[in-house]
């Protein structure tokens, strides 16, 4: 069963992946470097699968897309926030790195928990209870399973999409 990382507010995209780790020659290995400094042993312990669950403010700072990239690569499930910065949740949706914005998770949630979470409806369960984040609009899963904004506009033509 997955379990929670958990992260406090204000997370900022140099803390999400150190400048010093990009660019790699294979984007892949951002993952290796997810937030090393924050939690030094997450890259080694973490599973795929797992989910990050953060206060407010997740990816404040630097608008740079190498941060979701990172997440993404990580093998974590989705980012589960009480609010992201704007333009970091916009690069998550370009790069195809689900995450989700639930207020009430955060208080009640300890690292290591397990967690389930459905990222078509939105439903979060642990520690037995169940929450409801907004849920992605489809067209946003469409980009996901695309593997990002650039991968889906390649299969997709314009004029179905209006």
């Amino acid at each position: 069963m997955p379990k929670v990382w958990k992260f406090d507010n204000n997370v900022n995209t140099d803390q999400v992946i150190p400048g010093r780790y990009y660019p790699r020659e294979k984007v892949e290995e951002l993952g290796d470097y997810c937030l090393c400094e924050l939690h030094p042993n997450f890259s080694k312990e973490k599973k795929e699968g797992d989910v990050i669950v953060a206060g407010n403010n997740f990816g404040c700072g630097s608008s740079r897309e190498y941060a979701a990239l990172a997440l993404r690569y990580s093998g974590v499930k989705c980012v589960i926030a009480r609010s992201f910065a704007r333009i970091f949740y916009r690069n998550c949706i370009n790069v195809g790195f689900p995450i989700l914005i639930c207020d009430e998770l955060f208080d009640n949630v300890q690292e290591g928990d397990e967690i389930e979470v459905e990222l078509e409806t939105g439903i979060i369960r642990t520690n037995g209870k169940e929450y409801r984040a907004t849920p992605l609009p489809e067209f946003v899963m469409k980009i996901k399973e695309a593997g990002g904004i650039v991968n889906f506009l390649k299969t997709h033509d314009i004029e179905e999409l209006k």
